[in-house]
């Protein structure tokens, strides 16, 4: 069943115009999901917004938005004046300019989303734009209202269609040379960095979905099954401890059991 679009608007570039169509790229709609409830009723507890001076509860449509501009001082603002900030990145994706596609860090790449012609009369010019990015390798930089805030995107192509990513602003990426500094001297040996070598191609494979599955939620899962079957429920075992002489670790020593496990014959799932 084709996704359902969450966006619908116009991409640009300069006067070629079509309609599009957007939804997201990703969904934690399967993720599992717990409800908080009362121990003694077995009835789901709700939460409500209530005044933090008088503990009353407050209606729906008497909340605002407010940006506190000092101690219990708010500038208040309604939702349509949120929705009517940059009018015109609400509806449509104009693209200001190109960059390679490689050139900005994975770090900058925030929500993806799929893009999409919205009709048939729109397949053409979107068609055109996708192919030129292609032949280019570049990217499109435009900025679009989503989750009624502005956000700088980038448009690359993908399969038929194009991956809109929201990119992060520039104060939300730290600086990494603080952090990294605290590495900068270490300076491996020769013989040890050939090992890894051999350690990680030894441990390559294609990539495959199954690679980044959530254990923890497959066996929360299998509790509730058990649990649901009112069968007992079985603590699950604890991984033993590695055994340690001493508090210094042999980087040498280590690649070598670890290749020698890798070159043994074993069953992975």
């Amino acid at each position: 069943m084709a996704q359902r679009a969450f966006w619908k608007g116009y991409l640009k570039l300069s006067l070629v115009t079509c309609r599009v169509a957007m939804t997201p790229a990703v969904t934690e709609s399967a993720k599992l999901r717990f409800h908080n409830i009362n121990r003694k009723t077995g009835n789901r507890v709700v939460s409500r917004y209530v005044d933090s001076e008088t503990g009353k509860p407050v209606d729906d449509e008497d909340q605002v938005k407010g940006y506190e501009r000092a101690e219990d001082d708010y500038v208040l603002f309604e939702d349509e004046e949120l929705e009517d900030v940059a009018l015109e990145s609400t509806r449509t994706i104009d693209i200001e300019t190109f960059v390679p596609r490689n050139s900005i860090g994975w770090i900058w790449y925030d929500s993806p989303h799929y893009l999409a012609p919205a009709d048939k009369v729109s397949e053409e010019a979107f068609a055109v734009i996708r192919e030129a990015m292609l032949k280019t390798d570049t990217g499109g930089i435009a900025r679009l209202v989503l989750y009624r805030r502005e956000h700088a995107v980038l448009l690359v192509p993908r399969d038929q269609g194009m991956v809109v990513w929201t990119l992060r602003y520039g104060d939300e990426v730290r600086d990494s040379a603080p952090f990294f500094k605290l590495s900068e001297n270490a300076s491996p040996a020769t013989g040890a960095k050939t090992m890894m070598k051999k350690l990680v191609e030894a441990r390559q494979r294609d990539w495959d979905p199954k690679l980044v599955r959530d254990p923890v939620e497959e066996h929360l899962y299998e509790i509730i099954e058990n649990r649901t079957k009112k069968s007992k429920r079985t603590k699950p075992k604890k991984a033993p401890e590695p055994e340690r002489k001493d508090n210094v670790i042999d980087i040498m020593e280590a690649l070598r059991r670890s290749l020698a496990s890798e070159k043994k014959p074993a069953h992975r799932k």
